[in-house]
């Protein structure tokens, strides 16, 4: 039996274990506060760190009174600002769905993408801009939608399959390969088929970039991550459970069935919502939670708001670098994060010499 100190000493233990996740996850966003500051500070007109303060909040904040260069607030507001905050939330967006889904299927190798959605969004955009056929809308709208309709219309199509042999990683990792080879033999044949115009508007939606991110778009991309974030954040318990296997789950009284579908369905949604705006930027969903559980653990209470930061800053960090690498020439950030991602995921599975997943 667990005598009164050792429990008390066990309470501090762990009191003190959270509060230094706690600290790391304060400390981690007040970093990316300054990334963004910086980033936004960059460019072809160079403006200090303190101009772009300002700038944010003399519009933000219009009642202290702080004053700010006109000049300033048109580069920061309408070029600059828009492309760092949808860095952030993309990057937040696309980091969070891949930890879920690993944690989810129990695969270190597994992404949103692995489900065959960046193919099938990538289907849905070729579609759109060769035929100009699709749902709703017109112009940049209707390659949008397109985009998004198709992503959620693959996912659904791999729970489908495999609730028909049951809901299990492999079924699910397995249907995933299957669509998303589908999509991608459907969207070269297309390619094959376009003109040069058409095919260089299908590759350069495929790059996967921040360029002309509007806060009409930011906003519904944040909405959309805002709503599913908290529900994702529920199941941080059984996603812990679901860490140490199925049968260990079950006997704690998870439904790993419905916790596995509802993640699923979420982080699904949430990286359609985003990629449908930015096209394939698929690396972070990858390296980001990989990177964050090496730091922080596997607890899926700290490891999701903390993959959120990470892939944020990876995401932050990749976008600069493509814009002021070859200046006045932007290269696509779904370019730069893969030099940037497959150095860190090749050192992440150098170094780490244990399994570290719970």
């Amino acid at each position: 039996m667990t005598t009164n100190s050792e429990a008390t000493e066990i309470a501090e233990a762990y009191s003190k274990f959270t509060f230094k996740k706690v600290l790391f996850i304060i400390t981690s966003l007040v970093g990316l506060g300054a990334m963004v500051l910086l980033a936004t500070s960059m460019g072809a007109s160079d403006l200090s760190v303190y101009d772009v303060f300002n700038a944010i909040i003399a519009r933000t904040l219009p009642f202290l009174g702080i004053e700010s260069n006109l000049h300033d607030e048109i580069i920061i507001w309408n070029l600059r600002f828009p492309r760092v905050v949808m860095g952030v939330v993309a990057g937040a967006g696309l980091a969070v769905s891949g930890a879920v889904m690993q944690g989810v299927m129990r695969n270190p190798l597994v992404s949103p993408f692995t489900i065959g959605i960046s193919s099938a969004a990538a289907f849905g955009a070729s579609i759109a801009i060769m035929f100009g056929i699709g749902f709703v809308g017109s112009g940049t709208y209707l390659i949008i939608i397109n985009a998004f309709v198709f992503a959620l219309l693959c996912a659904f199509l791999v729970y489908g399959i495999a609730k028909i042999r049951g809901v299990t990683p492999e079924t699910l990792i397995l249907a995933g390969i299957a669509l998303m080879y589908l999509f991608g033999a459907l969207t070269a044949t297309l390619q094959f088929i376009a003109t040069e115009q058409q095919l260089m508007a299908v590759i350069h939606w495929t790059f996967g970039t921040l360029t002309g991110s509007t806060w009409n778009e930011i906003l519904i991309v944040t909405v959309l991550f805002l709503s599913c974030f908290p529900f994702l954040m529920l199941y941080a318990w059984d996603l812990n459970a679901m860490a140490s296997g199925e049968e260990v789950a079950k006997s704690l009284g998870v439904n790993t069935s419905r916790v596995r579908t509802v993640s699923l369905t979420l982080a699904t949604l949430i990286t359609a919502g985003i990629i449908c705006f930015t096209g394939i930027i698929g690396f972070v969903c990858l390296v980001a939670p990989h990177i964050t559980r090496f730091v922080i653990g596997g607890d899926h209470r700290f490891l999701i708001p903390c993959s959120c930061i990470f892939g944020a800053i990876l995401l932050l960090a990749a976008d600069t670098a493509g814009r002021i690498m070859f200046s006045p020439v932007i290269i696509p950030v779904g370019i730069v994060i893969s030099y940037i991602g497959v150095p860190l995921f090749l050192y992440l599975l150098m170094k780490i010499r244990r399994v570290y997943w719970v």
